[in-house]
């Protein structure tokens, strides 16, 4: 009888993790979580980068100079994706939307940005690759800031 008790207690416990990995994998595909993305997902980011985003937010992901004052044009320049920046102030799905559908879409109101949306150039998995390179250069006190940001929303 107690053999039969740990074989269905053991079971159980491998059940329970399936179906706990299923899900963690599952809401990572749905919305670009904060789940440690691999080290090959972290190079595709970085080259999906280096190729679409470093042009106007730096090769090292400091910006552009005076981003938080506005140009003759009204418009921001484009933030820094470091620490110094505020993208970590942002929830996952903000910063997949951002990306995908430009600045303006987001925040709307008649808000104008030189920042495009990439959803004709990058595929959702690109964009995620983008943000988990992002995200794998910030300290661990903004990736832990980003992280609880996320799962709030």
């Amino acid at each position: 009888m107690k053999k039969a008790l740990r074989n269905t207690v053991v079971i159980g416990l491998v059940v329970g993790g399936v179906i706990l990995a299923v899900f963690a994998g599952w809401r990572y595909a749905g919305t670009a979580s904060t789940a440690v993305a691999s080290a090959d997902i972290i190079a595709q980011g970085r080259q999906i980068y280096a190729d679409q985003c470093a042009a106007c937010h730096g090769a090292e992901l400091e910006g552009q100079p005076g981003w938080r004052s506005p140009l003759p044009s009204g418009r921001l320049p484009a933030p820094p994706h470091d620490a110094s920046g505020h993208t970590w102030h942002h929830p996952d799905d903000v910063l997949f939307r951002i990306v995908r559908e430009g600045t303006a879409a987001v925040v709307g109101g008649g808000y104008e940005s030189d920042m495009p949306g990439f959803a004709d150039v990058l595929s959702d998995a690109d964009i995620r690759a983008v943000l988990d390179y992002i995200k794998s250069t910030w300290p661990e006190r903004e990736r832990r800031y980003q992280e609880r940001v996320s799962e709030a929303n």
